[in-house]
């Protein structure tokens, strides 16, 4: 089982983004997140942590052009995140039933 428990919630939703996307740029993502969390997310915090799941191995990273990278999520990634999806669904679960 691959798990997502060594990811801050920060890189969790960022590895979410990437998901629903088909090869999001930096900017994008970051946009998509500032939105969701209605914050403003500054590059040294973006990029540092999308490094972290492409060294992971749950994002491969692409050029678009000499300034611009894309993010796709791997098959492993794709994997942990539906696991996780999964643990986290058995305590909802048992919360909808109280």
């Amino acid at each position: 089982m691959i798990t997502l428990f060594d990811l801050s919630g920060f890189q969790r939703d960022l590895l979410t983004i990437i998901a629903g996307h088909d090869q999001p740029s930096g900017q994008q993502i970051k946009t998509e997140l500032e939105d969701a969390r209605d914050e403003e997310i500054n590059h040294g915090r973006l990029y540092p942590n999308l490094d972290v799941l492409v060294n992971k191995g749950y994002v491969e990273k692409g050029q678009i052009d000499r300034r611009t990278n894309f993010y796709q999520i791997t098959d492993e990634g794709r994997t942990a995140l539906r696991e996780h999806r999964e643990w986290e669904a058995q305590y909802f679960q048992e919360t909808a039933l109280a």
